[in-house]
């Protein structure tokens, strides 16, 4: 078994710890990731067995620090997003060293998992267009729903933010998601304006 195989079983391990349950049982962390991983191969037909790995731990034990541990409001929000991609990128380090990942390596997956240099990281942007399209494809609707007070304006806003931090293939990819009629108009609207 190779480093990277045991750092493989090591991530996945922590991510069957999520509490969080699909309907099919398994640890909704272990899906996420699966399907952060699955982005990472149809964007990037040669991904490396190390960016494969760094897509394994986009929220890697996420579910410790939960949305409510941090008070409301937009700045609140914003530095919940930025301690966890901190966490994440040290437990994902953490987890690769004991794996027997070498340390530059390890270091190369904590960056881009901390979300350092998007849009100039290949690494990075990676993570992130296969973020974006497991959001889009599997978890807008529930975002939507558990946000119906929010005005229309606000969900093109979002949409339009998030549009810009995609590669031009992700960005590609996401118009070719089949995705439910009012969430397609939303997105619609998102890139006309």
């Amino acid at each position: 078994m190779t480093a990277h195989d045991r750092a493989r079983e090591l991530i996945d391990s922590a991510h069957a710890a999520d509490p969080a349950r699909t309907p099919g049982g398994r640890a909704a962390e272990l899906v996420y990731a699966d399907r952060v991983e699955t982005w990472v191969a149809k964007l990037i037909p040669a991904a490396s067995p190390l960016l494969r790995l760094a897509a394994r731990c986009q929220h890697l034990e996420r579910w410790l620090t939960p949305r409510a541990s941090f008070p409301e409001g937009k700045v609140a929000y914003l530095n919940w997003r930025r301690s966890l991609y901190v966490k994440q990128a040290n437990r994902a380090r953490e987890l690769l060293i004991a794996a027997g990942v070498p340390a530059n390596e390890a270091d190369e997956v904590a960056l881009w998992v901390s979300k350092t240099g998007l849009k100039t990281n290949p690494g990075t942007q990676a993570l992130e267009d296969a973020a974006v399209l497991v959001f889009l494809e599997n978890e807008i609707g529930a975002f939507a729903a558990q946000h119906a007070e929010y005005p229309r304006g606000k969900f093109v806003d979002i949409l339009r933010k998030t549009w810009r931090k995609l590669s031009p293939a992700a960005q590609q990819a996401a118009l070719a998601l089949d995705l439910p009629p009012a969430i397609a108009d939303l997105v619609r609207e998102a890139l006309s304006s």
